[in-house]
């Protein structure tokens, strides 16, 4: 296996000093940030591995964005030759689209800039401030806690009971990763990686180590997140992590559909409850909606793979996520079908935790523990599928899944007291 160590600290040096470079006038990167002129630099490609054959040409760029609140942030592109991945290393490796020709998974949300974190206050408006940097397609909501906010217990440094007010969905999406390296497989079919590592860690505190790789292999439509979150600390520690993956663009749309072959569906609250005979369907842009979110409780196959995905009015596009509901049970479908001016978006959260605040979750036995020097690993693959037959295989595949069990639909929130 080759590997490439580029630390976070060396990719912020001046360009002038590699070796592949060119000056050329980007297009916008996503609906989201402004058109500009950058320098792209190519860190890793195809051409680098004369040793190897390849099903397509591929390479992973970096361009620094400027202007406003963006400045200085650097997008790592993975372009697999037929997949463009950008990832953003400032804002805890998240993702900030994947494009495939004209399909894109990601959203256009009123922030328009790639935020960097030393902007966001996750105190303000009542701990709502991580929504000052959220546009990403790809979010990691944790890892000391995530969900709502308010108030909570914890144990201090005395070992007393205090109170401790969490701000909305945690912290590690605005912790710049230390370090992150391109490692490409020696074996065919030479999988491509971007490796980084994010720290959440202070003094009587957590202690985490997160291991965030994300991966593709040439001239696929598929690519997987994988990451290994160590607790670094001697004391065992809850956690809660949220894969919350945002769906804006392209495949939402009014008549789109959400399959997710579940045990149950339950509304997050009274106002999802009006809907939930609808739970699977999107309105278009809608001015005024309030956000619907429900609460599923996926089925999995033999092998605790389960299966979600979005797909458009008229079934010839999709987008798919699998993962193992031994390490993510829990799955929230978020509906905010408002405006495009004020983000029109639907959610699909694969997670340890419902995103009611840790208080809520702790008392409901769903927020799990970490001992010392232990590891836990999550692993998601995601898919874009075109063309009817495509999307018909996965429709067939969901409700076959669905038979083996008879969901059942609440009508009423869960009990959060």
């Amino acid at each position: 296996m080759k590997k490439t160590l580029l630390p976070f600290l060396y990719c912020l040096l001046a360009l002038g000093s590699c070796s592949e470079q060119s000056s050329v006038t980007m297009e916008s990167a996503t609906e989201n940030t402004p058109s500009r002129q950058d320098l792209v630099e190519t860190i890793e490609s195809s051409t680098g591995h004369k040793d190897k054959t390849f099903a397509s040409p591929w390479s992973v760029t970096k361009t620094v964005l400027k202007g406003g609140k963006q400045e200085g942030v650097e997008l790592i592109t993975l372009d697999n030759g037929k997949l463009r991945i950008a990832v953003i290393p400032a804002r805890g490796m998240g993702i900030l689209d994947v494009r495939m020709g004209d399909i894109r998974l990601g959203w256009d949300s009123p922030v328009k800039e790639v935020v960097h974190p030393s902007f966001v206050d996750l105190e303000s408006r009542g701990g709502l401030g991580w929504l000052e940097g959220f546009n990403e397609w790809m979010v990691r909501c944790g890892l000391e806690f995530a969900g709502h906010p308010g108030m909570d217990e914890f144990i201090n440094n005395t070992g007393d009971t205090a109170t401790l007010n969490l701000s909305l969905h945690g912290k590690i999406q605005n912790i710049p990763a230390s370090d992150y390296e391109v490692v490409v497989d020696e074996e065919p079919p030479h999988r491509i990686r971007i490796r980084g590592k994010v720290y959440e860690k202070f003094f009587y505190g957590p202690k985490f180590k997160l291991v965030t790789e994300i991966s593709t292999t040439p001239g696929s439509n598929t690519f997987q997140i994988s990451d290994r979150l160590t607790n670094e600390g001697s004391f065992p520690q809850e956690f809660q992590l949220i894969y919350h993956g945002n769906y804006g663009s392209s495949i939402l749309e009014e008549g789109a559909m959400v399959y997710a072959p579940a045990k149950s569906v339950t509304p997050m609250n009274e106002h999802a409850a009006k809907g939930i005979a609808k739970w699977r369907e999107y309105a278009g842009p809608t001015p005024g909606f309030t956000e619907e979110v429900y609460l599923l409780e996926p089925l999995s196959d033999a092998n605790s793979r389960a299966l979600a995905f979005l797909a458009n009015a008229s079934g010839d596009q999709a987008t798919s996520v699998r993962w193992n509901v031994t390490e993510l049970p829990y799955l929230t479908i978020w509906k905010n079908t408002a405006s495009e001016e004020d983000g029109y978006v639907t959610g699909i959260e694969p997670a340890t935790s419902y995103p009611f605040n840790r208080k809520v979750e702790r008392k409901y036995g769903r927020v799990p523990r970490l001992a010392p020097g232990d590891i836990r690993s999550f692993t998601l693959d995601f898919g874009i599928h075109l063309g009817k037959e495509s999307v018909d295989g996965l429709i067939a595949e969901a409700t076959q899944s669905q038979i083996s069990a008879k969901i059942v639909i609440n009508s009423e929130p869960p009990a959060t007291e």
